[in-house]
């Protein structure tokens, strides 16, 4: 499922991962239908994508919004989404407002989009949800975003249980990657790469087989690591993270 005939919608594709992805597909000779929130931002996206692509404004946190762009542009080959927004800091200063807003866009936007796809794509076609190297196991100054991504994992093995083979569920699990929300950090950020980096590594990774695309292998595997350690272990190695 390659190039030309394919149909594919990125929720969130103005900016960041999800806008290296619109113009890797555009490439190869896609149809790609961008959506997000924002008209200008879709809309200077759309500059750099040429004839190839869509601009359509449309909110996760709103089904009906999914359901019009659906119903306009599908049915279609991959349903993308890397919308999120991220509030950077420990959960226990975090913003209670903000906090909501990064449970309502991150997690409950994912299970939305999972939703329409079930209907909006072809047989066989490829539902795509972003986790984060943030989800594989909780740090110090996580923040609500991680937990997020956390959650986004689950219910995409859930998916990928339930909907196999009518809908190919993947998820892809970055580490860091220069975007407008890793701008905030203020800390060291090993192995971080360029969207477009991150793009052919996605694009070769939703290509292949496996369930999970998961980068950069430096910083995945130790993170991974913890995850199968003893707790008492895991966690007096993530102690020493916090300072």
């Amino acid at each position: 499922m390659s190039g030309a005939g394919e149909k594919i919608w990125i929720i969130g594709g103005s900016s960041g991962i999800g806008e290296a992805l619109a113009r890797a597909y555009v490439a190869r000779g896609a149809l790609v239908v961008i959506s997000g929130r924002k008209q200008a931002a879709l809309d200077k996206a759309l500059l750099g994508l040429g004839d190839g692509a869509v601009a359509v404004v449309a909110d996760a946190e709103k089904p009906e919004s999914l359901d019009a762009v659906a119903q306009a542009h599908g049915p279609f080959t991959r349903i993308i989404t890397t919308a999120a927004i991220y509030d950077p800091g420990p959960v226990g200063k975090a913003d209670q407002k903000q906090a909501e807003a990064i449970f309502a866009v991150n997690l409950t936007g994912s299970f939305n989009v999972a939703r329409v796809a079930m209907t909006a794509l072809a047989p066989g076609g490829q539902l795509v949800l972003f986790g984060s190297a943030a989800a594989i196991f909780g740090l110090p100054n996580g923040q609500v975003y991680s937990a997020t991504k956390a959650a986004i994992v689950n219910l995409a093995q859930s998916l990928r249980a339930e909907l196999w083979p009518r809908v190919d569920v993947r998820l892809v699990t970055p580490g860091f990657v220069r975007t407008p929300l890793t701008d905030r950090n203020d800390f060291a950020m090993p192995g971080i790469m360029e969207p477009e980096e991150a793009a052919r590594r996605i694009v070769r990774g939703l290509d292949g087989k496996s369930f999970e695309t998961a980068f950069p292998r430096r910083l995945i595997w130790p993170l991974k690591l913890l995850g199968v350690l003893p707790h008492p272990v895991a966690f007096a190695l993530t102690r020493k993270l916090n300072g």
